[in-house]
C-alpha cells in the first residue's frame, strides 16, 4: 500500500527504472555516438516539455535504440542528424505526444477567454 502512495507522489517506479536503463544504454555508446545522443537527450528534456512519464520513457528508449543501431551499423553521426541537429532533435521530439507542461496554461488561457466573452 505504501508503494502505491509513494508512486502517486513520485511517479511509477517501473518508469524510473526504464528511464535509467535507457540512460545507461546511451552512456554505454562508443564515441562519438554517446556524446551526440546525450546532447540530443538533454535538448529534448528542455524542448519537449513532456510531463507524462510514459511518453518520456518511450522517447528515451527509442533514442537509445536509434543510437545503438547507428553505432552497430557504423552510420556516421551526420547521416543521422543531418546538417541541422536542432531540427533533427525537434522533429524527433514532436513524435511523442505526451502531456506537456504548457497544456495546463493553454487550458487556462482558453477558459479565461471564454469567461471574458460570457461577461460581455
Amino acid at each position: 500500500m505504501a508503494a502505491k502512495w509513494i508512486e502517486a507522489l513520485t511517479g511509477s517506479f517501473e518508469e524510473k527504472k526504464q528511464f535509467k536503463d535507457a540512460q545507461a544504454r546511451l552512456d554505454a555508446l562508443p564515441a562519438p555516438y554517446a556524446k551526440v545522443a546525450q546532447a540530443i537527450q538533454r535538448y529534448l528534456m528542455y524542448y519537449s516539455g513532456i510531463t507524462d512519464g510514459e511518453s518520456m520513457v518511450r522517447m528515451n528508449l527509442d533514442l537509445a535504440d536509434l543510437w545503438e543501431r547507428a553505432a552497430a551499423d557504423g552510420t556516421p553521426v551526420h547521416d543521422i542528424v543531418g546538417s541541422d541537429p536542432v531540427d533533427f532533435a525537434e522533429t524527433f521530439g514532436q513524435s511523442y505526444s505526451g502531456k506537456q507542461w504548457i497544456d495546463k496554461e493553454r487550458a487556462r488561457l482558453v477558459k479565461a477567454v471564454e469567461e471574458a466573452e460570457r461577461g460581455q
